[in-house]
């Protein structure tokens, strides 16, 4: 079995700082994580090589640095990685994403696609579908749980009041939740291995697209303005029995028109 898995380096989002003067992400200065969502989708690919046996390949499209999230996937279990990295890639959307990572997916064989559900610093949930799409492949989202019966799937699919389980044949595409599994942590002798392991660096000749497709030319969204939220004010104080605490509150909201 072949497994491909998508991941993003994304800003920690306990560091984001929004540039007032452009309204654009401050990534500069800010540390980088794996994505949550797609360590879960890393995690239960490493589950599923070791549980019925696979090749696990992590890929990635971003710059040069992205290369340490690719050697951390690696530190954790992953055989091989894959970066694309090109200045054509730069200003690309979710749809523009889509098609890069799918171009990459078109020059290797693939079981089985896992992706985070969505990045925390877009939180589109947009990518994983429209990979699938492109691939003319199926896709099953919310995923939360995963096993191997014969030569399917059965795969549960969170609902927002339960759950559904769906039997699907491969190739198929499946985005992780994190009620999935719990990641593990990178192994040690693995990080040895991570260091000198080579990452291959794809460039947009390397991939199987329409390069019109690609970067900010292949972008239809625009995005205006982006802000934080402005700090809440300072909350009032007050020591009252509750049945009057409770009529004080109920008249603060009646003020403000929230009730």
């Amino acid at each position: 079995m072949n497994i491909v898995v998508c991941l993003k380096q994304v800003p920690d989002t306990t560091e984001v700082k929004i540039d007032p003067k452009t309204g654009t992400l401050v990534r500069e200065g800010v540390p980088s994580i794996i994505n949550p969502d797609d360590k879960n989708a890393l995690e239960e690919a490493l589950v599923l090589k070791e549980n019925v046996g696979a090749k696990v390949t992590v890929i990635s499209m971003g710059p040069p640095q992205a290369e340490a999230a690719l050697r951390e996937a690696i530190a954790m279990g992953a055989d091989e990685a894959i970066l694309i990295s090109d200045r054509a890639f730069a200003g690309a959307d979710t749809l523009a994403t889509s098609n890069a990572l799918a171009g990459t997916l078109r020059k290797l064989d693939y079981d089985i696609i896992f992706a985070g559900r969505q990045a925390i610093d877009g939180d589109t949930a947009q990518v994983g579908p429209e990979i699938a799409e492109h691939l003319g492949i199926p896709q099953i989202t919310y995923v939360e749980k995963v096993s191997v019966e014969e030569d399917s799937l059965k795969v549960q699919r969170a609902w927002e009041d339960g759950y559904e389980v769906v039997s699907v044949k491969t190739p198929v595409l499946l985005t992780a939740i994190k009620e999935l599994n719990s990641p593990r942590y990178m192994h040690m002798a693995n990080i040895f291995e991570a260091v000198k392991k080579e990452i291959k660096i794809w460039s947009a000749n390397d991939i199987d697209v329409d390069k019109s497709l690609l970067g900010l030319s292949g972008s239809p969204t625009k995005v205006k303005r982006s802000s934080t939220k402005e700090p809440k004010g300072q909350g009032e104080i007050v020591i009252l029995q509750p049945k009057e605490a409770a009529a004080h509150a109920v008249s603060k909201l009646k003020m403000k028109h929230y009730i």
